[in-house]
Parts: C-alpha cells; structure tokens; sequence
C-alpha cells in the first residue's frame, strides 16, 4: 500500500468464493451488486480485452475474468488507493485462475486526448468496456472535495460526457460498451452515447416484481447504426422479503452469465 497510513480493509467473496477482493473497512465506496450484474451482463462467448473504465478495487473486471476464461482485462481508475488494492487482490490465491489475465492502469477517464493516449489509455485497445460511472450529479449533493467515497458516487460539472467520449474512443469499430446506471438517468446515457453507440440494448433491473426498475443495464456497439431494443431485464428478489430468486443467486453465488446474446 501506497501512503502515509494504510486504511483498514476487508477481503470480501464474490461468486460463492470464485473471486476475493480487498476494500476499504470505510470512506469510500463498497462493492457489492452492480459490479457483479455489470460483470454478469457479458455474453457467456465473449472474447479479447475488457477495459473496466473507473474499476475500483477491481470487483467487476475480477468476476468477469472469473467466468469467462479466453479474455484479459484491464481496470482503469486514478485512485491510487483502490488501485493498490486491486494489485494486492491479485495476488490472493483464491483469484490465481485469473490474476495472470488482469492488469492495472492509473489513468485520468476524463483527461482529453493527447494526456489520456499518453497514460495507456489507447485508441481502439479493447474489445470491449465495461463501466460502472459515478451515479449522481455534483449539482444535486454537497459533499467536501476530500470525501473519497463521495467522489465515487458524484460525477462532475461534465455529467457522463467524458466516460462516452472515452469509451468511444478506445474501443475498436464493431467492439461493445456495457453500462450499469441508476435507472432514472436513462436520459442521460442515451444522450452521451449518440452519435458514437448503435444496436442499444437497455436492460432493466426491478428489485421485485411489481416494482419499478431502479437500476439500468445499457449494451451499445461502437459505430453500429442498428435500432435500439427495450429488453425484458431481470428480477431480484421475491415477494415483500429480502429473498433472492434463484436466477439472482445463480449470478451473485455460482457466477452465472445474464445469458445476453450478443448484438450483431
């Protein structure tokens, strides 16, 4: 660990024990359910690089190298803790069936071109990426600048802009960008990925049944002019309790696909 004094950490299972990740005990943000469904959202043939854009500790591009065993991922992010994190996670015995595939990247996401291509982050590098954005507008909360668990839920002034244009430009031509967001800022995703993203995917997340979606899937394909689909999404829990349906544990425990087939 990097710093003056290292935090306190938990070793965290994911999977049913198929990946261990390192956190911080506090004070900044926990992984949990939408980095496994993001992860899970990938189709079960998916092949080549992952860039996990704003990785973290590294818990989304972890599972997804966990299930699926002819990619490489890289997580990007510039939080030098998480990042820390991250590598020392690789190292756990638990992720030795993956940790030769996954690398780390500190960069800046949101840095414009020449400064973003000179941190590693290359035009056309991935195949595919996978991004877990921060969720809500600074303009909608206070919080102090030196609030590192706030700063991984708050975009800045620029909204999700920087993340498409990002996104956009790493990928190759055809590749696939898949998204977790908060279901009420659907708006907001389609229109940064206009112009740039086709053959949308929109996959909505209920925690019950009868019970609105409150967060979104999104799948795009770069420069794909195919028409938008609204699919039928998924289900969490049953009835009025806290019980995960079978198809919800299969994802979160066994490291179960979403069984997404792949746009063409």
């Amino acid at each position: 660990m990097t710093g003056d004094a290292a935090p306190a950490t938990t070793r965290d299972a994911f999977l049913g024990g198929l990946v261990t990740v390192e956190q911080p005990a506090k004070g900044r943000h926990r992984a949990g359910l939408d980095a496994v469904y993001l992860a899970a959202a990938l189709p079960d043939a998916t092949t080549g690089h992952v860039v996990d854009l704003g990785a973290g500790v590294g818990t989304a591009g972890f599972c997804a190298a966990a299930r699926l065993c002819d990619i490489t991922v890289t997580l990007v992010d510039n939080d030098a803790l998480v990042l820390d994190l991250a590598r020392s996670s690789l190292t756990a015995p638990l992720n030795a069936a993956f940790a030769s595939r996954v690398q780390v990247l500190a960069a800046d996401i949101t840095a414009k071109g020449a400064a973003r291509h000179a941190s590693g982050l290359t035009p056309g590098m991935a195949d595919h990426v996978i991004m877990n954005p921060p969720y809500y507008p600074a303009r909608q909360f206070r919080s102090s600048p030196a609030d590192a668990r706030a700063q991984a839920h708050m975009l800045d002034e620029r909204g999700l802009e920087p993340w498409a244009r990002t996104a956009a430009d790493i990928l190759r031509e055809g590749g696939s960008l898949t998204v977790i967001f908060r279901a009420d800022g659907l708006q907001e995703v389609l229109e940064v990925l206009q112009g740039r993203f086709g053959a949308i995917d929109i996959i909505p997340l209920r925690p019950r049944p009868d019970a609105a979606a409150t967060r979104i899937l999104l799948r795009a394909i770069r420069a794909s002019r195919a028409p938008l689909r609204l699919m039928p999404g998924f289900v969490l829990h049953e009835g009025d309790g806290s019980e995960f349906l079978p198809e919800a544990k299969a994802v979160m425990r066994d490291g179960k696909g979403l069984d997404l087939q792949p746009r063409p």
